[in-house]
Order: C-alpha cells, then structure tokens, then sequence
C-alpha cells in the first residue's frame, strides 16, 4: 500500500491491525463488548487479542487485564467500548501505551453542541499530540474483508474474500449497516465497511486515500454528511478516476432542513451543497439520490466494466412496458440508440412480421412458442456496437417452466462483454431457485424492479459519457490576468470595461459627471439611450430608482438626468451617471461566476430577469469546463427550448452565451483575487448575432 498524500492520515493499523484490545469486554452475547469480540472470533481474525475489564479476569477462555495502562505497549488498535463520560480519559491512556490507533463508539460529542464539541476538540487533541489515529466518536467502527478484522459492535457475518469489490465508508453508523446487508444480499463481494462518525481525527478523506490505493477495491461507495476538507476530497476523486475506479456518492442536503439535520446527527456544520454538487459533478463523482440508488448503482458497477458505448438495448414482452422504458429513459436522459442494419436484418429473420424490430424490442408472444428467441435476441443486441448495455425485463412466468424458457439466455450471457441486467415483471414474486442462481453465477445482474435497473444504468452511462469526455477533453485555454479596477465591490461601468477587455460584449457608452457630458455621449453614440447612477453602493439600480430608460432625444435626456439625481440623492455621492445604447429586445439570461472558499469557482448560468428566481432555472458547473461542457448545461436549462427556437422564432445565439460563460470562468481561474462576477441580464440574440451585457456586477477581494 502506497504511503498516503495531501496530508492524510495512514490508517493501515487501523483497518489491518496485527494486534487488537477491546476495552470495555464483555461475555454477554449481544453486549456492546460481547459484539466485538464475537465479530472477530467470527473472522477468524489472526492477530492478538486482549481484553480489558475492571470486573472479569477472563472471558471466553482469554485473559483480561484491569485497566489500560497494564496493557502491552504498541497495541495497533484500541477498542473504546466505554460511556462518554471515560473517553477522555481512555484515550489519554492509549496515548502513553503507545496504541497506533483506536475506535471510539461513545455519543455525546460534538453531536450534542458546544460543551460536546469542547469534549471531542480535547479528544483530538490527545490523540493528535501522540500520533494516535482516532477513529470517532459516535461511530459504528470498521470491518476489513480482504485481511478479516471487524472492530465493529455491528453483528457481522462471516467475510466472504474476493477481490474487485465495493469499499464502503459512511459518516452514519446506522446506514452502514444498512449498505453492508443490502450489498452482501446482491452477493456484491465488499473489501471495507467503514463508520467515521464524528471524525475528530480521521475522516472520509483518510479512508478514501486508503481505498483508492486498495487494490481489492474496484468501487467506493461514500454516504457523507459533510466533506471536511475539499481540496483533499478533490485530488483524491481525481486519483480514483485515473485508475477507473468509480465513486458513487449519496449526500443529503438538498433542502434547509436535512441540512439542520445532518449538523444535528454528526455535529457537521452544513457545507455550501449546491457548489459541491457542481464541482463532483464535473469531476465524475455519481451522485445518486437515494439509499436504493446507492445501492443498485454500487451492485452493478462492482459487477460489470464501464460501458465503451452510450445508450441501453432494452428487450421485454409487453408492448405496455415499451411505452413506459421509453418514457422513463427520456426522462433520466438515457439514451436508446437505433439498432444498426445488421441487427434488424438478425431480429427480422426471427421475429414475427408484425413485431417492429426497434429499439426497445418487443418480443411479443413469439417466446412462448419459440423461447430461444430470448437467446438469439439477445445476442443480437448485444453485438450492435451502439449499445451500451442490455436490459431484460420480460414475465417470468410460472416457477416450473422458467429454467427451460431462459435456457438459451445463459450462453449468450456467458460470453457478454457488456452489463447485461436481468429484470423480470412481478417484483417480490418469487425466481426458481435453479434460475436465480444461474443468472447469479453469470456475468448478468439480477434487479426485481426494472426502474431502479433503469435509474441504475442511467447513473453508469452518464458516469462513462464524464469519463469519456474527460478523457477527450483539452485543458480550458489559459487567461492572461487583466488588471483589477478596484478591490471590493465595483460600480458598473467599471466592471463592464472589465468584462469587455475579455471579449465580452456590452453597450457602447460612457461615464458622464455633468448633463453636458451625457448630451455628448448621447449624440455620439445615437438615441435611444438609458441612464444609469454609478455608485459601488448602489448594485440593485432599477430598485433604487437609478435607471431612467427610453431616453429618445435631447431634452427628454435633461429630464431623466433631474430625475435621477432626486431619485439616488441618498445614495450620493454618486461616481456619475452612466450613459449607453439602448439595447433590442432580446431573451434575457443570468450568467456569473463565483469563488466558493471551499470548492473553488462555479459558474452560473440561468434564465434572468424575474424568471431566475420565479422559476429558479439555473445551472451550476465547475469553472474548469470547456465551452462544450457548458453549451450541455445550457441545453439541459428548463427554458432551453426559448433558446432553441419555441413557436416557430428563430434560434438564439446559444453559442455565444456559452463562449461568455466561458471568458468568466477563464477570468476566475486566472485572476485568485477575483471573488464574483455576475452578467444581469445577458440579452441573448438570433443565431450568430452575439449576447450582450446589459449589467454587471463585480466583487474583489480586499487587499
């Protein structure tokens, strides 16, 4: 195992102890003490074993000693089986026996408030000092599969070894537990169960630095509450997709009241969630948004290679499930490609002339007659090199016949090399038990529920699209840094000139001090023109009565200047009056950027005016993507058909919305001083004709 980077801890005595001590030991069958030992006679594991009791001198045949401090030194890994009310103490007595590392199940930590937070910043403290890797508190423990050991109170069953298995690591104790059955109940083989807890010392990030060297580990399967530190989080996702190795993510947090509860679970303060979402997104991070979907995700990439090609081939019996597959895959955005020449002239030769040979394949009632058709059929799609991966949802029918009916299905899967999921109709409705284990014992996945089989491909396809795309992708084209107008927030007219060094485009105009000046700019730049007061105190103009539009001639200028002046009189002084074009009508976007000081720049792009916040239709992305990347938001925007040409209008330049978010993100990434740029509204225009800025705002950090 390589040594670990970017300041992670090494948690190798932890999860690959030779020595363990469980404090705390207990007899009792169910006990909390009684549960560790059990789970580690149950792995055979085959380190030393001491116990620690203050009221036995032996359990199970193993002799106890009284108290930490009589233990030997250099123990890998301390068991803490004690109230809240010990920890302290204990781990300041692991500290001086030299322990490498130890678990911590106790409450009542930083869970609880600030007088917990107190306990556990004491806690790290000890163990920091001594160089005591301390995993906890309010946590379930760890379980090793690959070199068995379950320091876990979680009654475990025996570890069942394999390679190229799911690494599991979960701030909840509860939902690890949950991960861990679901999985092993799918026969998904598992290399880690890991609970983090509270993580006042080690943490999601030192875990996933192991399980990204971890060999045996060919996916991780993270439930985080709270990424305490994302530049590390960051750098090792990236490491994992250098080696392919997925990571699928459930996060809670969407909403302010799972956010109040995660802090209230973990004692996790809330991170800036939709920012995190953008930026995992881009970097290939699976994002599901379910438990079941953690799971089934999990299960199928465990169990079968990233798809080369995008897209599903789904082949069923109902012509009713049809409809459904293809309204539920528009939805999740999969794609089902078109079957190619060859495999329509195969399907044609065996099915019946009135079934349509496409893309879902409906089977119709020839099988029963004929059930090599399940077979041929399915070999057939799983040749056409437009398909990704193949679904079988078909009715199973009755339990006597159903080996004989999906004989000719096993040689065909035998050989697959792409996913191949198995989903029949009727849910819980029981498989015969030589089928069941004959698809088990294959390379196809067996689902009971063919939308969470979709849910699941989807989450795989999309996941291999980032990869691929990333994989292609040339680094953003570098930025020379453009000096800096000011430093906190800057008045409109200047941040316009800053964008438009940058190649965006905006208004002609300039800054008039005196009516005289406001007529030459006028005449000079032609009628209409509209008014706007500078000041950086005055960002939100229109609400503060600083912009007078419609401006058509000389004197009408006169008395929109008056009226200005009255209407910003509280906000003066004022740095003047800017003077510009009035612009077409044209659909008006919201677009910016920002620096969020934990996951760096996101860009923002969204319908603007009052649509952004009526319909909040934004998208949110890293501002290391390309232009291609970001024209993909932009079509996924719910008002993406405004700019695709709706009722017969014309195309917009969407092109050009996506080249300005893309001069944003190139100033964000080369100027760290820049903190906010925001484009309110870009008045977007037919195809070819550019966006313009009509207003900008613009945020600098202070010296």
């Amino acid at each position: 195992m390589a040594a670990p980077s970017l300041n992670t801890l090494n948690v190798e005595r932890l999860l690959r102890p030779r020595s363990v001590a469980i404090v705390g030991a207990a007899p009792e069958p169910g006990s909390i003490g009684g549960n560790v030992l059990a789970n580690l006679e149950r792995f055979d594991y085959a380190g030393e074993i001491h116990l620690v009791s203050r009221t036995r001198t032996e359990i199970r045949g193993r002799r106890c000693v009284s108290a930490i401090d009589e233990l030997p030194c250099g123990i890998d890994a301390v068991v803490l089986v004690l109230p809240e009310s010990a920890i302290v103490d204990a781990v300041a007595a692991c500290a001086r026996r030299q322990v490498g590392s130890a678990v911590v199940f106790a409450s009542g930590f930083a869970e609880i408030g600030e007088e917990g937070r107190r306990k556990q910043d004491k806690l790290a403290a000890i163990a920091r000092e001594s160089g005591l890797i301390l995993s906890g508190p309010n946590c379930m423990g760890v379980s090793n599969y690959v070199q068995p050991v379950a320091l876990t109170f979680d009654p475990c069953d025996e570890p069942r070894l394999a390679t190229d298995g799911a690494g599991i690591v979960a701030q909840s104790g509860g939902l690890i537990t949950h991960i861990r059955l679901a999985l092993r109940g799918k026969g998904v083989p598992l290399t880690c169960a890991i609970s983090t807890g509270n993580e006042a010392v080690v943490g999601i990030e030192d875990f996933l630095a192991y399980l990204v060297e971890d060999e045996g580990t060919r996916v991780i399967t993270l439930f985080v509450e709270q990424v305490r530190r994302p530049a590390a989080f960051l750098e090792l996702i990236r490491q994992a997709r250098t080696r392919r190795k997925p990571i699928v993510l459930l996060h809670p947090g969407r909403t302010r009241r799972a956010r109040e509860s995660t802090q209230s679970h973990t004692g996790a303060l809330a991170g800036r969630y939709e920012a995190m979402t953008a930026v995992l997104r881009y970097e290939g991070v699976i994002q599901v948004d379910t438990l079941d979907e953690l799971v089934d995700v999990t299960a199928l990439l465990v169990r079968c290679p990233i798809p080369r090609a995008p897209g599903l081939a789904i082949v069923t019996n109902s012509g009713a499930f049809k409809g459904i597959a293809l309204d539920f895959c528009a939805e999740l955005g999969l794609d089902l490609p078109e079957l190619g020449a060859s495999t329509r002239t195969a399907l044609e030769a065996m099915l019946p002339a009135f079934a349509p040979v496409e893309n879902p394949l409906d089977l119709t009632t020839a099988t029963i007659s004929q059930p090599a058709i399940y077979g041929s059929a399915t070999q057939a799609l799983l040749d056409d090199p437009g398909a990704g991966a193949l679904l079988l949802s078909v009715i199973a029918g009755p339990l006597s016949g159903q080996q004989v009916r999906f004989a000719s299905l096993m040689p065909a899967i035998a050989k697959a090399e792409k996913p191949v999921i198995f989903a029949p109709f009727g849910d819980d409705a029981p498989l015969a038990d030589d089928l069941a284990d004959a698809l088990r014992g294959s390379r196809a996945i067996l689902f009971r529920s063919s939308d969470r089989a979709i849910r699941a491909v989807a989450r795989m396809d999309a996941y291999g699209r980032t990869i691929r795309d990333l994989e292609a992708a040339k680094p953003p084209a570098d930025f020379i840094p453009l000096p800096l107008p000011g430093r906190g927030m800057i008045p409109e007219y200047e941040a316009k000139a800053y964008i438009a060094t940058a190649g965006i485009a905006t208004p002609e105009g300039a800054l008039a001090q005196t009516l005289e000046e406001a007529r030459e700019i006028a005449a000079r730049i032609g009628y209409p023109v509209v008014l706007k007061a500078q000041a950086s105190a005055l960002p939100h103009k229109t609400e503060a009565g600083g912009v007078i539009a419609g401006v058509d001639d000389s004197i009408t200028l006169a008395k929109g200047w008056q009226q200005l002046q009255e209407n910003v009189s509280r906000f003066l002084p004022i740095d003047g009056v800017l003077v510009e074009q009035m612009a077409p009508p044209g659909l008006e976007m919201i677009v910016g950027a920002r620096r969020d000081p934990e996951w760096g720049s996101i860009l923002m792009i969204g319908l603007g005016g009052i649509w952004t916040e009526a319909l909040n239709d934004v998208r949110l992305l890293s501002a290391n993507s390309d232009e291609k990347a970001i024209l993909t938001e932009i079509r996924k925007l719910k008002g993406a058909q405004l700019l695709a040409g709706l009722r017969g209008a014309p195309p917009l330049d969407e092109k050009a919305v996506a080249r300005t978010v893309a001069i944003l993100a190139g100033l964000m990434r080369a100027t760290p001083e820049l903190v906010e740029v925001e484009i309110n509204p870009l008045r977007v225009y037919a195809e070819g004709q550019d966006a313009v800025a009509l207003d900008a705002l613009m945020n600098v950090a202070p010296d």
